[in-house]
């Protein structure tokens, strides 16, 4: 299994119709035929100091392996969402774990 965690921290001025636009095109990459498992989160509200609730969105996709997260890199639905909101992005932060 490969981990692919990707956080997000959208610009202070994205309105909420963008974010909301932003999530559709998140929930489409579960369509890409190498993804086993995906997971679209937010913040939780937890107050302890080792956990950052800074980011706007979270992106959790389980691969069977490396070869399936390469099949996702280049796939058009990733590559669409990338060019659509990569305008978006203050930070982005990926934690890539197998």
């Amino acid at each position: 299994m490969l981990a692919h965690h990707v956080l997000f921290w959208l610009k202070a001025d994205t309105t909420e119709e963008q974010k909301v636009a932003f999530r559709k095109s998140l929930e489409t990459l579960e369509n890409v035929e190498s993804v086993k498992t995906l997971h679209i989160g937010t913040p939780a509200p937890i107050e302890r100091a080792v956990v950052d609730t800074t980011y706007t969105f979270s992106l959790t996709i389980f691969f069977e392996d490396l070869a399936g997260h390469d099949v996702y890199q280049v796939h058009h639905l990733h590559t669409a969402f990338l060019d659509e909101f990569r305008g978006l992005f203050e930070k982005v932060i990926i934690y890539d774990a197998h």
